[in-house]
């Protein structure tokens, strides 16, 4: 187990830099809400069981694996539904931990993903249908373990075309046959089945409800007395590059449905041929996808289901076919085999195209990007605290609970952190817009909160209705002073038309160096500060010293090449033109008010 978790961590290390590259996970200063932080956190103590545990049954061939992690997986949402009760916070975690299973050291492809997010959305249906209680949580764990049965009867299907249902079908009905069942030997063997993957998503419910009730009443061992180990993520050394490409996700996509669409249809040879030539241009070009097909394991079963299906149409059918012809319909069936597990793992190579991560960053996953930074900072902590297989055997619903109260401790570490980092907005528009006339209109209700904010707004001077210049007024203090002026003498510095005051720019200059917390309002950052001169050198010590929040405004002409100059991330950049001025303020507000 010592040697399996040491492979784990240097495995997971390289992956967490690719999954970052991939998904374009940089340092941000987006706003996460909170479900999706405690998504995230509980994705991540879901995903570490699937790469350490599964990683070792999976070693140990132990029937059954897949249900043993998606048992601990249900066991984590429902005992963590007892602290935390967001809507929604099963199907976020499922989708995260199936995003985090990429790290696992065993190769993946769809399948598990698409298995932990379904038995993910099983139970968050079934909590939102019959309520956070005892039934919601029994038959949602019913539901998403017995959906193993049915991907599992799924994936033979789409592996091998409906001549396996025959192959099942005519063998059972053989085995009835011979041993004289007095029932049906067809559907019987399903339902028992079933009924098993019912029985146990039950206990692991009854599991769960036990372990979150545990957890509520505070008899765990708190968080934050535990000392975790500490974990260092490897150095990765030169990784391959990987050349993503719409063009073959789009060649991909066309060759996986056009070869499943003339199985069948086309003469086997040719139809063979072209499956060949596209598998070896897969596997040339998608290691991943090579690796797929050299496993022993494949190969067998390639040989079984051919012997299988010889016997079944040979012997077993009601017309029998010639032994060549039935050893043909195994081959196209084990070919067929190929193209979908060749295929779905070349498309999903592409997916991490790094064109394709925009989707999230728009619309409703907007904040999953932010969800997997989060993620990928927490999963080597996670799997590095997992205790080893014993420990858990002996004692699963301590181990669980730790974890859950370890998730709890990193959502009050994460908060903390979200507070003290350095928070950028822009608010942005034509001039005349009411940028100023919004910033007053904050600084207001700032100090009607009792928020602490500094800075200095620019207020236009006009007379008979032309803008004559502007004065800086010092926030904090109320000290109005001419910076622009229509008038001057010629050895003044200018921008415009205006000539500039050299006492106001030093003043202004004085008040944001003087900005060591809180909240700092710079209005009409603009041509001076491109020059590198105006309130540029304050506004360079304020993004480098990184100890306060910082609000400009920007005229919209000159908005992009002030973030590129400046290097500014901004949380959110705001039109006045396209935004309610009260929606701009009251979004701002919430963001700076004590959690």
């Amino acid at each position: 187990m010592l040697f399996l978790r040491a492979g784990v961590y240097l495995q997971t290390g390289a992956q967490i830099v690719l999954l970052k590259r991939n998904i374009g996970m940089v340092k941000s200063n987006g706003q996460l809400n909170e479900t999706w932080i405690k998504s995230a956190l509980l994705g991540t103590t879901w995903a570490s069981s699937e790469i350490i545990l599964g990683s070792f049954l999976h070693n140990l061939r132990i029937p059954f694996s897949g249900n043993i992690l998606t048992a601990i997986g249900l066991i984590i949402l429902i005992s963590a539904s007892y602290k935390w009760g967001e809507k929604g916070l099963f199907w976020r975690a499922g989708l995260i931990c199936a995003l985090l299973k990429t790290m696992s050291p065993s190769a993946v492809i769809f399948r598990p993903m698409i298995a932990i997010f379904s038995e993910a959305l099983l139970l968050e249906f079934s909590v939102r249908l019959l309520g956070r209680n005892m039934a919601g949580f029994i038959v949602g764990s019913a539901l998403a373990m017995s959906w193993n049965l049915f991907q599992k009867i799924f994936n033979f299907i789409i592996f091998y075309g409906n001549n396996i249902i025959e192959v099942y079908t005519n063998l059972m009905k053989f085995a009835e046959k011979q041993l004289r069942l007095q029932f049906d030997a067809v559907w019987s063997p399903l339902f028992v089945l079933l009924g098993l993957y019912i029985i146990f998503g039950v206990i692991t419910a009854i599991i769960g409800i036990r372990t979150g009730k545990i957890i509520k009443s505070g008899k765990t061992t708190q968080a934050n007395s535990v000392k975790f180990r500490e974990f260092n993520t490897p150095g990765t050394g030169n990784q391959n590059k990987f050349s993503y490409s719409p063009g073959w996700l789009f060649a991909n996509i066309l060759l996986l449905i056009g070869l499943l669409f003339f199985a069948g249809r086309i003469h086997l040879g040719i139809w063979a041929l072209l499956v060949l030539v596209t598998a070896a241009i897969w596997a040339f070009r998608y290691k991943r996808a090579y690796r797929q097909i050299i496993r022993p394991r494949f190969w067998i079963f390639f040989v079984l289901i051919t012997m299988l299906t010889a016997v079944v149409f040979t012997q077993l059918e009601s017309e029998p076919v010639p032994i060549s012809t039935a050893v043909l319909i195994g081959v196209e069936m084990n070919l067929r085999a190929i193209v979908v597990i060749m295929g779905f793992t070349v498309i999903g190579t592409e997916l991490y195209h790094p064109g394709i991560r925009t989707f999230f960053g728009n619309g409703y996953f907007k904040q999953l990007p932010l969800a997997i930074e989060i993620s990928v900072e927490t999963l080597p902590a996670v799997i590095a605290n997992t205790p080893d297989v014993k420990t858990i055997l002996r004692n699963p619903v301590l181990v669980v609970s730790q974890l859950i109260n370890y998730a709890e401790f990193r959502l009050d570490e994460i908060k903390k952190n979200r507070l003290n980092e350095q928070k950028i907005y822009i608010i942005t528009g034509g001039i005349g817009s009411g940028k100023t006339t919004l910033l007053k209109n904050l600084v207001t209700r700032f100090h009607a909160d009792n928020i602490q904010v500094n800075g200095i707004l620019s207020l236009r001077k006009i007379q008979e209705n032309t803008t004559t210049g502007y004065h800086i007024l010092d926030i904090k203090t109320g000290e109005e002073t001419a910076f622009l002026s229509t008038s001057g003498i010629d050895e003044q510095q200018r921008v415009g038309k205006y000539f500039i005051s050299e006492t106001a720019l030093e003043k202004g200059n004085a008040v944001l160096f003087n900005c060591k917390s809180g909240i700092v309002i710079i209005d009409e950052t603009g041509l001076l500060e491109l020059n590198n001169k105006g309130w540029a050198p304050a506004i360079h010590h304020l993004m480098a010293t990184k100890s306060c929040h910082l609000i400009f405004s920007v005229r919209q002409e000159i908005l992009a090449e002030i973030i590129q100059n400046f290097r500014i991330s901004p949380a959110k950049i705001f039109n006045i033109g396209e935004t309610k001025t009260e929606d701009i303020t009251t979004e701002i507000l919430n963001t700076f008010r004590p959690v």
